[in-house]
């Protein structure tokens, strides 16, 4: 073991160290911790509750920092104990890194660097999933978070399940999490990026012993099941209120509706046709009856897609009051062509109550559906003639 760590001015410089959990590693972990000490001082060990030898193997290495507990609780628990025992020893930063051999200590210099140039944010080390040995269950469960990160926050992942990372101990500090296994590492990107700290990436090696020495934790339909739980909560937490709140945030600002204005609405380098593409979708948006949601679906979709977005979120208002009772009315009676003889006239002679609905509902959705494609076809062909003769003209 080295004396003379290579990189320990600079941890101490910018208040970081090496975080390491670890459970029943007794195979690399000493080794781990050996190639962690050339590089700094700072190194904190989590022992979360191992029945192996780990004990014997961390009193090896009087010179770490160890926190250890009983029984086992989960790699979420380890990480969280060993954030809290950092903020409290005055660190700013932990490097985490596994302990189960597949990260290589010399890609700390590169994690470092990623504090001096990218300060307060969470670094993920992303690995190469294309290399060979990596298990196919992991390059399919990495592309599987990847998408429905990209869905809780609108960021395009390389990876999202390494677990060499970058922590801003202080700023998710405030953040109450709950996950306590393996989709703790899902978590605290999805609620990080909630909070709006920076979410970033960059290169890592990592080793994968072939399939005959592989030592893992993970036990797939368990964890498995947990993670696709926790992806189900937290896209029902995106959509009826991260998005919305972030809508509402956006257009409480005056300087995002110039911003807005100048960029999107007017955009001089923007197509007619996809002006007016938006324009029609919008329409459509506001009418199709999905009410509740139809400024969410129609700016996610147009994010989707890279429709101008202003123009989207101003033209699907066409069926906000005093319009909304002329749209349900013109969806009922458009509704009529397609029910025939089974059709029905706007009546409650009965009162208005769930059977009113009931009867009415039918026509109202066919009629509103057809409503809104004609009226955003419409739309969006007076738009594209307004907008190809008066852009013409002032040219």
């Amino acid at each position: 073991m080295s004396n003379t760590p290579t990189h320990n001015e600079i941890f101490e410089r910018h208040g970081a160290a090496v975080l390491i959990p670890t459970y029943n590693n007794e195979g690399t972990l000493a080794a781990v911790i050996k190639d962690a000490l050339s590089y700094t001082h700072h190194v904190i060990v989590v022992n979360d509750g191992a029945t192996d030898s780990t004990p014997e193997i961390l009193d090896q290495f009087p010179g770490i920092q160890l926190v250890s507990y009983n029984p086992n609780r989960g790699k979420g628990i380890a990480l969280r104990r060993g954030f809290t025992y950092a903020r409290d020893k005055g660190y700013s930063y932990v490097i985490t890194m596994d302990a189960d051999g597949q990260h290589f200590a010399d890609d700390l210099p590169n994690m470092l660097q990623q504090i001096v140039e990218k300060p307060d944010t969470l670094i993920i080390g992303a690995r190469n999933l294309h290399q060979e040995n990596m298990p196919g269950k992991n390059t399919f469960a990495n592309k599987f978070s990847n998408f429905w990160f990209y869905v809780n926050t609108g960021l395009k992942a390389p990876d999202t399940q390494s677990g060499y990372r970058v922590y801003p101990l202080e700023l998710i500090k405030k953040i109450p999490f709950v996950c306590t296994k393996y989709e703790f590492e899902v978590e605290v990107l999805v609620r990080s990026a909630w909070r709006g700290i920076k979410v970033d990436w960059t290169p890592v090696k990592v080793y994968y012993p072939p399939a005959e020495e592989r030592v893992s934790h993970f036990k797939p339909f368990r964890d498995f099941s947990r993670i696709s739980v926790l992806n189900t909560v937290l896209v029902l937490v995106t959509l009826l209120y991260i998005k919305p709140r972030d809508v509402l945030r956006f257009l409480l600002k005056k300087e995002n509706w110039k911003k807005m204005w100048r960029e999107e609405v007017i955009n001089a380098n923007e197509s007619n046709a996809r002006k007016a593409t938006a324009i029609g979708f919008g329409v459509f948006m506001g009418i199709v009856p999905i009410w509740g949601f139809q400024l969410l679906v129609a700016m996610l979709v147009s994010i989707k897609f890279k429709l101008n977005k202003a123009l989207v979120f101003l033209a699907a208002h066409i069926s906000t009051p005093p319009l909304t009772p002329f749209i349900i009315f013109a969806s009922f009676i458009t509704g009529k062509i397609w029910m025939g003889q089974s059709s029905r006239d706007l009546l409650f002679s009965n009162g208005f109550n769930f059977a009113t609905i009931r009867d009415n509902m039918l026509q109202y959705v066919v009629g509103s559906i057809t409503l809104a494609i004609g009226a955003g076809l419409v739309a969006g062909i007076v738009s594209w003639v307004l907008l190809a003769s008066f852009r013409r003209k002032r040219n």
